[in-house]
């Protein structure tokens, strides 16, 4: 009973673990996902720019306008640790916030705790 019990405690972790690397690898350029929303606009692996900085180049800081929106990943680069870190744009052209047209991601943990969401 009790090797029964781990044996299907065990193959159900590894399944999952494979489940997980396999979806996470499939991101590839011009991908489209949308933005997910979160508590108080508190993005960890969205690389918004700080209120301050939008402000500066003219734009609004709203962050709720950019929840929903339809992003398209334009390059994918491979840091030393290993994490992905995404450049995305607005698929409809324009610019976040009305000040920047490029914002970086770090695209395998923003897929996991649903910052960005499959479209």
């Amino acid at each position: 009973m009790k090797k029964s019990v781990f044996l299907v405690l065990f193959m159900s972790l590894f399944f999952t673990s494979v489940k997980a690397q396999d979806y996470n690898s499939k991101v590839k350029v011009d991908d489209v996902f949308l933005i997910g929303e979160v508590d108080n606009d508190n993005y960890k692996h969205i690389d918004f720019p700080k209120a301050n900085f939008i402000i500066k180049k003219g734009g609004i800081a709203n962050y709720k306008n950019v929840v929903g929106e339809k992003v398209k990943i334009t390059s994918i680069k491979e840091k030393k640790d290993g994490t992905k870190i995404a450049t995305i744009e607005l698929a409809s052209g324009k610019k976040f916030f009305n000040s920047h047209k490029y914002i970086k991601v770090d695209i395998e943990s923003a897929l996991e705790h649903k910052e960005l969401l499959r479209k």
